[in-house]
């Protein structure tokens, strides 16, 4: 989710490198979008399994920490739970 990894870089010292296929392509989504700044490189494999992309995340823009506090707003979910039979409790 684009969104949360926003928030988690938002409690991150930036700048900061991103090497995981997933939160690459989150941040690839958040730099369309406006609301973060970042450059995405692409690496020389050194084998053919090797990582092929880098991205540095540089800083959220305005639009970023407006959508953040937007986020704020939200609240929170309710842990809920469901008892059954013999005393099992789903979570």
């Amino acid at each position: 989710m684009p969104l949360l990894f926003l928030m988690r870089l938002k409690h991150t010292p930036l700048p900061v490198r991103v090497v995981q296929p997933e939160e690459i392509r989150n941040v690839s989504v958040l730099v369309a979008t406006g609301l973060i700044e970042a450059e995405i490189a692409a690496l020389k494999p050194t084998d053919p399994y090797a990582a092929s992309r880098i991205a540095t995340v540089i800083r959220i823009t305005e639009e970023g920490l407006a959508e953040i506090a937007k986020m704020g707003d939200v609240p929170k979910l309710v842990k809920t739970s469901m008892l059954f039979a013999r005393g099992l409790r789903l979570m």
